[in-house]
């Protein structure tokens, strides 16, 4: 992973007018992972989405941080499940198509 890819993270805190100890929960509970690189932290690029999400859900709609976790392993059990149907419903078409 190139360092292009990374932001600072007391930059992304400035754009969104967010405590650093806000991402460092995050960064605890796993829902987001940070680089240390010479003592600085970093997000990578491809996280800003979801942190944003992350945002969105806390601020605006005041949901705690342990519902927020609930919330995304719940999206991402959705996604898995909507990747298995699809799968399943290839593997169907196969045999409804002699």
């Amino acid at each position: 992973m190139t360092e292009k890819h990374l932001i600072l993270a007391k930059t992304i805190c400035l754009h969104y007018n967010i405590e650093i100890s806000f991402v460092d929960a995050l960064c605890k509970i796993g829902l987001i992972q940070m680089e240390i690189i010479e003592e600085n932290q970093f997000i990578h690029y491809d996280q800003i989405n979801n942190l944003e999400k992350i945002i969105r859900l806390h601020y605006d709609l005041n949901v705690n941080l342990e519902g927020i976790d609930v919330v995304f392993n719940l999206l991402e059990k959705e996604h898995e499940l909507r990747n298995e149907l699809k799968v399943l419903k290839n593997k169907l078409r196969l045999y409804e198509n002699p």
